[in-house]
């Protein structure tokens, strides 16, 4: 989420409204140098307060988030749950801390499966051509994978989460790159790894 895109929405639309900057700092129970701020981009918008700016200024999450106007696209009046993507993950903390979440996309309720779903962006060609440097990667939070299917793993030391295709052989789990330029790896007292989801899909977002 770009912090200062999000507070440019809520500036616009509050300008429409006619509510001031002193108003919506009110509203939110805030005072009125922590708006400018947020307007500034010397303070960041957490995504905890999204809900409440949306709801105060009577607008969907939808819109200052992402700048659509639900009432008029029509795609957006589906039931959408957002996905988080996660980013550098926090030594020690789950998988899914508010502090591993870099942002959220949103997708319709009815195309994902059900559990835990989130998000990596691929880094590096190690998996193409199966998916490409830059994608982003819907998984499905488990600790087991099926032989052959890709999934998210946790290395050094948990703090690198990396998608490779996972081999089951004589007893032994490899993490193997669809790229034959890049090693495989095999997880060992070594190379500590772990499972924290399977690949569902991918898409590229511009």
């Amino acid at each position: 989420m770009n912090s200062l895109e999000v507070a440019k929405r809520i500036e616009k639309i509050a300008e429409e409204k006619g509510i001031s900057g002193a108003e919506l700092a009110r509203r939110m129970g805030t005072d009125r140098s922590t708006i400018t701020r947020y307007y500034k981009g010397d303070r960041k918008i957490s995504m905890d307060e999204i809900p409440k700016f949306a709801e105060v200024l009577e607008v969907d999450v939808i819109e200052l988030l992402l700048g659509y106007d639900v009432k008029n696209v029509s795609l957006l009046s589906e039931r959408k749950i957002a996905i988080p993507v996660l980013g550098p993950i926090a030594c020690g903390d789950p998988i899914l801390a508010k502090e591993n979440i870099e942002r959220y996309i949103y997708k319709p309720a009815d195309s994902l499966p059900s559990g835990d779903i989130f998000a990596l962006q691929a880094k590096g060609d190690s998996m193409e051509p199966s998916i490409p440097n830059g994608a982003i990667v819907l998984l499905r939070a488990q600790p087991e994978v099926e032989n052959g299917e890709i999934a998210a793993v946790l290395v050094n030391g948990d703090e690198e989460a990396t998608l490779k295709r996972i081999r089951k052989e004589n007893g032994f789990i490899w993490l193997v790159p669809d790229n034959p330029k890049h090693e495989l790896k095999q997880i060992s007292e070594d190379y500590p790894a772990r499972i924290i989801g399977k690949a569902i899909s991918y898409e590229m977002i511009l």
